[in-house]
């Protein structure tokens, strides 16, 4: 569809929706959280119903983690007002359960501190939102300009020819937020939430049949159609089969989840008790380690080199040796002295007498 066509189709939608529909009120002054709960219990119903099932979550409830842990079947009980009550609950307990096992706590104010893309790719994250649900906080909680669309309104949009079909796949109405001025953001969305509202509600009834005639005359064709009982039947039997689907699906999720924290656990005790073992082996080794005698460290060997004993025999050698010499000496004056003695004597014999 061109873009001046379609500009021209929403903004009689709009005029429409406006002559049928009054602009309803939302506290400004609620919590990103609460902001957020309450758009799981108004994206298919009128906000007058949401606003009361709210204050009643919030009165009868001691806090919203006791809301968390609540059965589906009993908040579907505590929220039948609303026209999709099992839908809305199943929502809300999941988004509960999201947003606590991300935060472990329910404080999202300082989310608004974030730049607004930032905290929009946070609220996607989160199990159990919507678009209409992400595009509800991100109008009223952050100040942004988003426009929400529940299945309804997206319904109509396709039925008088603003979107095709897959558009309507993709949960998209484009140049919606472009038409409609930010000033005007929380008071159109809020008119349009109607005309979805009832399209949901009653969808073959004809309340909405001639408001979107008024809109579009030529949509008859595209016209919700009730389906034959044949259809009907074949309709419930795959719904049936998807619910048996899914609940098998829960179950084996659950299942798994049990065993890896089963696993883990089992591997966390090994672990403590290897650590334990570990501990206690080096304790034994410390307590034996200080119980045993200190050990003097080996002293390392000098090698000195000898010093050169004097011989002694050398000595008494060298006083013998002297003595020795000494009585040759003695030895050999005697035995010069005697030979004088004897040549003296014999010099004397050998003179004869006068």
């Amino acid at each position: 569809m061109a873009s001046n066509n379609r500009a021209t189709q929403i903004s009689k939608v709009l005029k429409i929706a406006k002559k049928h529909f009054k602009p309803a009120e939302i506290p400004s002054e609620r919590t990103l959280l609460e902001h957020l709960i309450f758009a799981c219990c108004a994206e298919n119903s009128l906000h007058e119903v949401a606003n009361e099932v709210f204050e009643t979550l919030a009165s009868d409830y001691y806090d919203w983690n006791e809301v968390r842990v609540t059965s589906i079947r009993e908040l579907t009980e505590v929220m039948k007002k609303l026209n999709d009550a099992k839908a809305a609950a199943t929502r809300l307990k999941r988004v509960l359960q999201s947003v606590f096992e991300t935060h472990y706590s329910f404080d999202l104010e300082l989310m608004k501190k974030q730049n607004i893309g930032q905290t929009v790719k946070q609220l996607e994250k989160y199990n159990g939102t919507s678009s209409y649900i992400v595009a509800f906080v991100t109008q009223n909680a952050l100040a942004g300009h988003a426009i929400p669309i529940n299945q309804g309104l997206l319904e109509s949009m396709r039925v008088v020819g603003v979107i095709s079909d897959k558009e309507a796949a993709k949960g998209s109405v484009p140049g919606l937020e472009r038409i409609v001025p930010k000033s005007k953001g929380i008071e159109i969305g809020t008119v349009l939430h109607q005309l979805g509202v009832e399209l949901h509600r009653s969808p073959y009834g004809p309340t909405i049949r001639k408001l979107l005639l008024e809109i579009e005359p030529s949509c008859k064709d595209h016209l919700p159609k009730r389906p034959s009982k044949k259809a009907e039947k074949l309709a419930k039997e795959k719904a049936a089969q998807e619910k048996l689907a899914k609940e098998k699906a829960a179950r084996e999720k659950i299942a798994n989840e049990k065993l890896a924290k089963e696993k883990a656990a089992s591997e966390e005790k090994a672990k403590k008790a290897k650590e334990k073992a570990d501990a206690k082996k080096a304790a034994k080794k410390a307590a034996l380690k200080a119980a045993a005698p200190a050990k003097k460290k080996p002293a390392k060997k000098v090698t000195k080199k000898a010093a050169p004993v004097k011989k002694a025999t050398s000595k008494k050698k060298g006083a013998a040796t002297k003595k020795k010499t000494v009585a040759k000496k003695k030895v050999s004056k005697a035995q010069t002295k005697g030979k004088k003695k004897a040549s003296v004597s014999k010099k004397l014999s050998k003179r004869k007498p006068k």
